[in-house]
């Protein structure tokens, strides 16, 4: 037999022009500047739309969804296929409703955006060596339209969105979201490549058990072979530059399998628990011991699992690695962009950094988007981040007939294939808020009820999907990861059972518009959606405003970047009820900057006080970390990866040791501004260090008027801190009638360093006057000194472009100078620019 050809493999990224479908002029086709792309940005690109984030252009650019849209490239030429030699057409992602044609003859019609293709064309080529492949794209927003009128009987009902939007397996955002832009796209979003091979590997896994001591990690390597050449697979495992383990298997029926072993192994763990060590392992297939093909994958060893015993509450629900609880605290994450192709490696990076920074340690990918990036899973594991992987639904009662259901299952088994080897993802689930649509509408679901076949005749359908299809697929394709049907779910009780499953609290902000204070008592198991709206840096508005004049805080230029529903009536309820108000523009983004790092803090605070409470909440995670485009939403960091002050409120409480103080709430609302004769304090420690800490902690009665201490301090050493819990330090009364309004400042030392503070203030705020604090804000090199004569409420530095703030949106108390890092300012001209609650 002659030598196998190794496979050669021609991305095709360059060359492609596209037009608009049904234009036949001569010169009606543009210039594409690279693939992966969108129809939108090509068309940005050629000037026939304006930039849909500016100002009200979203509207100038509703047009495009509904044409049809035509790409075409002219292929490489390629060697004749002999002995065995085939090409291949592969396709990572055509959005959505595609009809590829190669010389004219139509290869493939895919109406789903998650499925990738791979297509012999060996016997299709011209044998010119001349090929034009060409793809045609209908407009997804229409023929969603058609599928829907052509099933009357499926109720198409769910929150966001045209509801047509159930129909077609497309990113569901890219109907309108309440956060994100109506922009329905359409092109070659992923890869396109032609390969020519003889044998190659399609799919490289791993499977595999650590023992109870997690000293040994025993299980199999199995690789699925293309190509009658290849005859045997080798396989290696490195760690790092050392092979650990290697093994050649025959290949039988396209498959080769070994079993593997390594001793002492290096285990994966969430950062700020352990390291992120990652092996390599490597499938080199071979004909006649020529290598012809080699893939290899980086994975991590680790023993994940979701805790969910029967307690003193209801059923438990958090994480363990390698034997350690993990509280999870994070944030939920959305497309980074309505045009994906456009974001970077290193935004990406950017974005997983910022949460690492921020003592975040799990994302949760939202089921109205997309499945991520390979890029997005490979930093993840590298920078130890656990991933909630939800699968694509989002809000709404999706339909179940035959066609659909196909598809489905070959998305879901690609993209979980796909995923697999990837140790920071913890758990799959089934979908977003779309048992809260079964809820809100009355749709049948009888939990009692286990008969698959049963759930397809009933009006709510896609039970069968959650509870069948999908679990199916992950025991079939990642067994080692954990399958939850629903986000918010548990074990078929209400969505709201605060006892069992995760829960998405909305009853601040939304629903009931509780108080922001008492957050931490509304929350459940495990947390995994809530919020505060915010709007984003001035520098973001400016960005989008393209009129001067629309720069106050109710235009409609800036009203119409905010697609929250009754966002106006929401932001104000939560600013009157705790601020001073104040209308011009930079004092009001404070202002809802403010509140929702006071909300995000009383929630994350409190919950993480509980997971030492017997595990009662395993996590939270906020709505939402990014954004898709500049916007007022409910993300801790904007579309430009400007950071909001939640974030740095989130960060201080979810450090590895906090120090937490708390009066209790009261509810001044209801009892006409009345103050209760006493309130109840108490100061706490959490941490989340795996061995005992001994630390001091103090705390001081400050006047707001005066900035005097009103009475003694209260100083306790030698407190042990529990590992992986919370700490009880000291608790006492305030005597309102007779003290005068005062802050609790609490401090804690360990090793003689400060490693955490939390102030306590009288609520509500707008009470309090917060003129003449005496601050000074002294940069000095790369540190900025900050300190104050009376407490100050807030102060926030600029978000700048080459600056980079260690810490913001503090709280400041006489005779506790703060020294924040800052890395970048001594290269600016200009000063930092900072504010604070009741800075003129």
């Amino acid at each position: 037999m002659a030598k196998a050809q190794v496979l050669s493999v021609h991305v095709l990224s360059e060359g492609w022009t596209f037009k608009q479908g049904d234009d036949s002029a001569e010169d009606a086709w543009m210039p594409v500047k690279k693939v992966p792309t969108n129809v939108h940005l090509d068309l940005m690109d050629n000037e026939k739309i304006p930039d849909p984030f500016l100002g009200f252009n979203e509207l100038e650019a509703e047009w495009v969804a509904d044409k049809t849209w035509t790409y075409k490239v002219e292929l490489p030429k390629v060697p004749e296929a002999k002995e065995g030699i085939v090409h291949v057409l592969a396709f990572d992602g055509l959005d959505t409703f595609a009809t590829v044609k190669l010389n004219g003859e139509t290869i493939l019609k895919s109406d789903n955006m998650f499925v990738p293709h791979r297509l012999d064309v060996t016997k299709k080529l011209s044998s010119d060596g001349v090929n034009s492949l060409e793809i045609d794209f209908a407009s997804a927003r229409l023929e969603a339209i058609k599928i829907k009128e052509k099933y009357p009987d499926h109720r198409w009902i769910g929150f966001n969105g045209d509801m047509s939007r159930l129909a077609v397996r497309k990113a569901q955002y890219h109907w309108g979201w309440d956060w994100g832009p109506i922009l329905n796209t359409c092109g070659p979003w992923r890869k396109v490549r032609l390969e020519t091979y003889q044998a190659r590997s399609k799919d490289l896994r791993v499977d595999y058990k650590l023992d109870d001591s997690l000293k040994s990690v025993q299980g199999t390597i199995s690789a699925t072979v293309e190509g009658d050449s290849a005859d045997s697979v080798s396989f290696d495992v490195y760690d790092g530059d050392q092979r650990v383990f290697r093994e050649t298997a025959k290949i039988s029926d396209g498959v080769a399998k070994v079993d593997f072993h390594v001793s002492s192994p290096k285990l994966w763990y969430p950062h700020g628990y352990g390291e992120q060590p990652l092996y390599t392992v490597t499938a080199t297939v071979l004909a006649n011991g020529t290598d012809v093909h080699q893939t290899s994958r980086r994975t991590g060893f680790r023993k994940g699992e979701l805790i969910q015993e029967p307690d003193a509450i209801g059923k438990s629900f958090y994480f363990r690695v390698n034997g350690v609880d993990v509280f999870c605290g994070g944030s939920d994450w959305i497309p980074a962009d309505s045009f994906t192709p456009r974001v970077t490696e290193e935004k990406y990076r950017k974005w997983l950094e910022m949460m690492v920074d921020g003592y975040q340690i799990m994302i949760r990918i939202w089921g109205g988007g997309i499945w991520e990036e390979d890029i997005f899973y490979e930093l993840c594991d590298e920078l130890g981040v656990l991933v909630w992987q939800d699968f694509m639904f989002g809000c709404g009662n999706y339909p179940a007939f035959p066609d659909i259901l196909q598809s489905i299952k070959e998305e879901c088994t690609a993209n979980v294939t796909r995923l697999r080897h990837h140790p920071s993802i913890i758990i799959y689930a089934g979908n977003n808020e779309d048992y809260q649509v079964q809820e809100s509408y009355g749709l049948t679901y009888d939990y009692e009820d286990k008969n698959p076949d049963n759930w397809l005749k009933t009006d709510f359908p896609a039970r069968y999907i959650y509870e069948k299809l999908l679990p199916d697929v992950v025991a079939a394709e990642s067994p080692h990861v954990p399958y939850h049907p629903g986000s918010p779910w548990g074990d078929g009780l209400k969505t709201s059972n605060p006892t069992v499953g995760d829960m998405h609290q909305w009853n601040v902000w939304h629903g009931t518009q509780e108080k922001y204070q008492i957050f931490d008592t509304l929350g459940g198991r495990f947390n995994s959606e809530f919020g505060m709206e915010a709007f984003p840096h001035i520098d973001t508005i400016k960005y989008y405003c393209t009129d001067p004049s629309q720069l106050y805080p109710q235009s409609h230029m800036l009203d119409f970047h905010n697609k929250a529903d009754g966002h106006e009536r929401r932001i104000a309820t939560y600013l009157v009820e705790n601020f001073r108000t104040k209308t011009d523009l930079e004092s009001f983004i404070h202002l809802t900057q403010l509140s929702q790092a006071e909300a995000l803090m009383f929630g994350y605070r409190g919950w993480r006080r509980q997971w030492g409470q017997n595990r009662h909440c395993g996590g939270a995670l906020v709505w939402q970390l990014n954004d898709c485009w500049p916007v007022t939403s409910w993300s801790i960091v904007d579309y430009f990866q400007r950071k909001k002050p939640a974030y740095y409120a989130m960060r201080r409480v979810l450090a590895p040791i906090a120090v937490a103080v708390k009066r209790a709430h009261f509810d001044w609302s209801v009892v006409h501004a009345r103050v209760p004769p006493t309130s109840d304090y108490e100061v706490w420690v959490a941490s989340q260090r795996l061995e005992e800490v001994v630390a001091t902690v103090e705390l001081r009665y400050i006047s707001v008027e005066s900035g005097k201490e009103i009475k003694n301090k209260i100083v306790k050493k030698d407190i042990r801190l529990v590992p992986n819990g919370t700490t009880d330090v000291l608790a006492g009364t305030i005597d309102n009638r007779n003290e005068e309004p005062h802050v609790l400042a609490v401090r804690i030392w360990v090793d003689g360093e400060i490693v955490s503070r939390d102030v306590d203030w009288p609520q509500p705020l707008k009470y309090l006057d917060f003129m003449d604090r005496g601050l000074e804000v002294v940069p000095q090199g790369e540190t900025i000194t900050v300190k104050a004569q009376k407490p100050t409420k807030g102060l926030v530095f600029e978000e700048r472009s080459g600056v980079l703030v260690h810490d913001s949106a503090i709280d400041v108390v006489p005779g506790d100078e703060q020294v924040i890092k800052v890395k970048g300012l001594g290269k600016q001209d200009e000063p930092l620019r900072w504010t604070y609650l009741g800075k003129e």
